[in-house]
């Protein structure tokens, strides 16, 4: 009986070892399943946050790379808005303690227009006693004042006018005077030079030739003036003399007539290099329809005495530029006329004439006064001889 009771006994506890075993084995089994969950769960969290620091990553090489400089950026400007805005408050500032000053100054005239105010209250009601006393006779006096006042300032007015006037007149006189004194030095100098030494005055010193110069254009007026005196030097003649007069009368702003006393060439030498001059300028355009080549040659020969036929003259350019400047100038007004000896240049509305005039011409043109009137000047030039009359109309206009 023990025995059996041993063996069950044994029997029970091979079989409880075998469940505990058993039981052991499952918990492992599901330990192990557990640690496996775990390591999966983990790798997939390390995952996660590999992918959420890879994010991170850019994330912040976006913020280095554009929001910090974008950031820094708005802090300068920021910053130099700030400075800007100090600038202007302290303008501000500075504004209204000028205001400030200004306020002050405006109450301290205020008191003093008050001050005046119960003065001229006082002085007003003196005038209306005065006045009640003998009105019509102060009002009269009142009355011849303001009329004498009036009147001195109009005086005044006509006083600086005559002022101006008469400097103007004084300059002009004195431009005169030191050319009669240049002219009647030069001549004194020229007889004694010629007394001492015993031979005849120079003739380059003497008057040979006259000169006018007159344009309506009152803004060309100056300039066309000197480059007039600058053809006259390049022609090799001295301005030995000039006068200026108004067109209309002693009308203060009217254009001035110009006359000129020149040497240094005769009248019948300058006709020659003058003609010579238009056609080697280029300006052959006759009233006749233009010459050719041969017939500029054969003019010139015409002319100009002493030059062989065939024989082109030989000349410093100067002479010819100085001309071109002269006609040009005159192209460009809307009447005028030039006169250098024998030259005679007419400006019109519509045309731009140039002529080689002879003595008895220019003396004919002078008795008839139409040296001033471009219209009649040019009525009068296109009657003369073909060979001494230029048309240059289409030779100012061409380019």
């Amino acid at each position: 009986m023990t025995t059996v009771i041993l063996v069950v006994m044994c029997v029970v506890v091979g079989a409880l070892e075998l469940y505990a075993g058993k039981q052991s084995r499952d918990q492992a089994n599901a330990f192990t399943r557990r640690i496996d969950e775990l390591n999966d769960q983990v790798t997939k969290q390390n995952n996660v946050l590999v992918t959420v620091g890879e994010q991170l990553t850019a994330e912040l090489s976006r913020v280095k790379q554009d929001v910090l400089p974008a950031l820094d950026n708005r802090l300068r400007q920021n910053t130099g808005q700030v400075e800007e805005l100090a600038g202007l408050v302290h303008q501000a500032d500075d504004y209204l303690r000028t205001q400030a000053g200004r306020l002050h100054e405006l109450e301290q005239q205020r008191i003093t227009l008050a001050a005046l105010r119960r003065k001229l209250g006082e002085v007003e009601t003196s005038v209306r006693s005065v006045t009640r006393a003998g009105g019509e006779t102060a009002d009269g006096r009142v009355d011849a004042a303001l009329g004498r006042l009036a009147e001195l300032e109009r005086g005044g007015e006509e006083i600086l006018e005559l002022q101006r006037a008469l400097t103007r007149t004084l300059e002009d006189v004195e431009d005169v005077v030191a050319e009669l004194l240049q002219f009647t030095e030069g001549e004194l100098d020229d007889t004694v030079t010629a007394a001492l030494t015993g031979r005849p005055r120079a003739h380059g010193g003497a008057v040979t030739a006259t000169g006018r110069l007159w344009t309506r254009d009152e803004q060309l007026e100056d300039i066309l003036c000197d480059i007039y005196e600058r053809c006259v030097r390049a022609s090799r003649l001295d301005v030995r003399f000039r006068t200026a007069e108004d067109a209309n009368g002693s009308a203060p702003g009217s254009p001035e007539r110009r006359r000129y006393f020149l040497g240094g060439h005769a009248s019948e030498d300058l006709a020659g290099v003058f003609s010579a001059l238009l056609i080697s300028a280029g300006a052959g355009a006759r009233s006749n329809g233009g010459l050719s080549g041969g017939e500029a040659k054969r003019g010139l020969a015409r002319v100009e005495p002493g030059v062989p036929p065939g024989v082109e003259p030989v000349r410093a350019p100067e002479d010819e530029a100085a001309l071109k400047a002269l006609l040009r100038t005159l192209a460009e007004c809307s009447g005028a006329v030039a006169q250098i000896g024998p030259l005679m240049a007419v400006r019109t509305r519509d045309e731009l004439l140039c002529a080689v005039l002879t003595a008895a011409q220019s003396l004919e043109l002078e008795s008839d006064e139409v040296f001033w009137d471009p219209a009649a000047a040019s009525v009068r030039l296109r009657r003369l001889p073909s060979h001494q009359l230029w048309d240059l109309t289409g030779w100012a206009t061409a380019p």
